[in-house]
């Protein structure tokens, strides 16, 4: 028997090179220009990804919210759960090295032609335990293992994402506000030009087109008033739905108070080299896990075609030996070793291999786009920022012309030498270019929050 088992093990080792026993080799490059070719990337690994949310996200009220959402979060809470599982499944391939015990007593009472009944009774406790020679049991405990650490990242991918869309949300509601107090002030000025409008047509320097082209233009205004508080309304509720609570009006900070992401640090966001993703990206980590698990489970494919060595027996008492009842029951003990070639299935073993394979192949693509969604992703929002951040200072200058345009115009009409309509399109672009300069400035911090997300922040 010991020749046996020295001869299977031997074998096992010869069998290595066929890929039961191989193990699998982490992702260490990338594609090169990941976050292509207009992104500088510095040589250094800083890296804002690397920051505390709380380092980032400054606004006092913000971080309240973030911190109820990780709280409550019911997407978060089911990631959690998610992770319990893996946690379990990690456990019970871990037990599977050990050997099981079953207590199994039997008892029979028989009578022949009416004869005194005769009781007989057995209680074995039977034991089994299959020597893992050929790496069935380790692959599945190493697949385990990796999807395990895959629903970690599962959570953490989650998390980031929390983090994201409640910063998105609560910057979006602020920049409502602006353009809500932009419109109210609008509607102020041209609830004014009205009246100022009509008083001119009283003194005859004015007609009953240009008192009605006024008032239409005011009422549009205050319809757009409505909407914007309509849509706060909607965003409130988005928010409320993330902090898993019922619909309410969120206290909030506003733009000007100078709270926005990134206050007091480098306006330069350094996006550090590409190959920090594969390890703080959680959605690529898992991702690469998902390949890990697959690679397992192929080596357990092919643990299938070799032999199972099972070791088991029984011990315990009986009053049956053979032909003889005796009372008290006497000890009995047996002992099996029994070895398993599979030689004919019908194919089942051949199939679940190249299933196996297949699916390692899919999840080896998946890892791939992961990373190229990853690249993208950081192009893209480090591209918006940019580009917000240049178009601000030209917002900036064309409200201020605006405003000295609509001043002069305005002072011109007073004095008969231009006309109402000259007028109102010089408040209503002025109007329609603060709004836009609002737009941009939440497009520059959501440009700031996707950034961050983009290169893994939100981890701690």
């Amino acid at each position: 028997m010991k020749k046996q088992i020295i001869t299977l093990t031997v074998a096992a080792l010869t069998l290595s090179s066929c890929g039961i026993y191989t193990q699998y080799k982490p992702a260490t490059e990338v594609p090169d220009r990941l976050y292509g070719e207009e992104v500088a990337v510095a040589d250094t690994v800083d890296n804002i990804g690397n920051l505390r949310w709380r380092e980032v996200f400054t606004d006092p009220r913000l971080q309240e919210l973030i911190e109820q959402g990780l709280q409550n979060n019911t997407d978060l809470q089911s990631a959690q759960w998610r992770v319990k599982e893996a946690e379990a499944t990690l456990l019970s391939a871990k037990l599977a090295y050990l050997p099981s015990f079953a207590l199994s007593p039997q008892g029979t009472v028989s009578s022949f032609d009416k004869a005194k009944a005769v009781q007989t009774y057995t209680l074995p406790v039977a034991a089994s335990w299959e020597i893992d020679i050929f790496g069935r049991i380790r692959n599945a405990k190493k697949q385990a293992k990796a999807l395990l650490e895959q629903s970690r990242d599962y959570q953490q991918a989650v998390r980031t994402q929390l983090i994201a869309s409640i910063a998105n949300t609560y910057y979006t509601l602020l920049m409502l506000d602006d353009q809500l107090n932009i419109s109210v002030r609008t509607e102020k000025s041209w609830k004014e030009t009205v009246e100022a409008t009509r008083a001119l047509m009283e003194a005859g320097r004015a007609n009953e087109a240009a008192v009605s082209q006024m008032e239409a233009t005011y009422y549009t205004v205050c319809t757009a008033v409505l909407d914007l508080k309509k849509q706060i309304n909607q965003v409130e509720n988005s928010l409320s739905l993330l902090l898993a609570e019922a619909p309410h009006a969120v206290q909030r900070g506003s733009l000007e108070a100078g709270t926005t992401p990134f206050t007091g640090i480098n306006e330069k966001l350094a996006v550090g080299i590409p190959v920090q993703l594969l390890a703080n990206r959680p959605d690529v980590r898992s991702a690469e896990r998902s390949l890990e698990a697959a690679f397992y489970a192929t080596n357990q494919a092919r643990s299938a075609f070799y032999p199972s060595i099972v070791l088991s027996g029984s011990a315990g008492w009986t009053n049956s030996g053979g032909g003889m009842i005796v009372n008290p029951g006497k000890f009995i003990a047996t002992a099996v070793a029994s070895l398993t070639q599979p030689l004919f299935n019908k194919g089942t073993n051949v199939a679940q291999l190249k299933i196996a394979k297949a699916r390692q192949e899919e999840a080896k693509l998946s890892f791939q786009q992961a990373l190229l969604n990853a690249g993208s992703e950081v192009n893209e929002a480090l591209v918006n920022y940019q580009t917000a951040c240049e178009k601000s200072a030209y917002y900036d200058k064309q409200v201020n012309s605006l405003n000295k345009a609509l001043e002069s115009t305005s002072l011109l009409m007073q004095h008969g030498n231009t006309t109402y309509l000259e007028v109102l399109t010089a408040q209503q672009t002025l109007l329609n270019a603060e709004l836009t300069r609002a737009a941009n400035r939440l497009a520059e911090i959501q440009g700031v929050i996707n950034l961050y997300q983009a290169l893994g922040g939100g981890r701690d």
